[in-house]
């Protein structure tokens, strides 16, 4: 057996070890959405005490989380619904910005409809929760957040999945 069919690195391996390979690599933050509606077609969004805009509802996931289980945990912690993760619909990123000094990327999932069961909203960070027609659930979302809806309505029509690069916006 010859040096290279041991797979171990010679002394001029460029190969660096991988707590050092790793350590290199980016890094980020992973929120999580959920696409939400209601028999009619309405949209779920939630109104943070934290923020001026709506949001769709969702949250980030945790160091190790899967992200579609950070979604199912952040549902049910601010909203009490049991809703079924489905499909990823909109992925999409952003820079680091303000105080965040990792880039985010986020994974919105089709979470279905919802019939008869109504949001139970956690006061300490949620004012209100509404199921809203999609013009008018887009109005109340910031613009990078309001971009990501029709992008959904349309990927989970379609049966797709729509990456939306940073360069797009």
């Amino acid at each position: 057996m010859t040096h290279s069919e041991t797979h171990e690195p010679s002394e001029h391996s460029n190969f660096l070890e991988p707590d050092i390979y790793y350590a290199k690599l980016a890094s980020l933050h992973v929120a999580t959405g959920a696409l939400i509606t209601d028999p009619q077609g309405r949209i779920l969004l939630v109104k943070p005490n934290y923020r001026p805009h709506w949001l769709i509802p969702g949250g980030m996931a945790d160091d190790g989380e899967p992200p579609e289980s950070a979604c199912a945990r952040e549902l049910h912690e601010e909203l009490g619904l049991r809703a079924s993760i489905g499909r990823l619909l909109v992925a999409d990123w952003a820079p680091p910005a303000e105080h965040r000094l990792r880039p985010i990327l986020y994974l919105l999932f089709d979470a279905g409809t919802v019939h008869g069961e109504r949001p139970r909203l956690q006061h300490a960070v949620l004012d209100d929760a509404a199921f809203l027609p999609a013009d008018e659930a887009a109005s109340r979302l910031s613009g990078l957040v309001a971009a990501r809806l029709p992008a959904a309505l349309a990927a989970r029509e379609q049966g797709i999945t729509v990456y939306r690069p940073a360069f797009d916006r």
